[in-house]
């Protein structure tokens, strides 16, 4: 019985891990996205010359 609840479980494990591994990726693209959007819509600044989009 303890066999069989440990595949169990350990099917439960590596599927919950394997969906979060895969909404991480959607979220990666995401964050991507919208990063190249920022970087290719960024204003120009007061002196002509492409200003930073971001505050770093």
């Amino acid at each position: 019985m303890v066999p069989i609840l440990l595949v169990l479980l350990l099917a439960l494990i590596l599927f919950g891990a394997g969906f979060a591994v895969k909404i991480l990726w959607w979220i990666a693209l995401a964050v991507l996205v919208i990063w190249l959007v920022g970087f290719f819509a960024r204003g120009t600044s007061a002196s002509g010359g492409r200003g930073r989009w971001y505050r770093w």
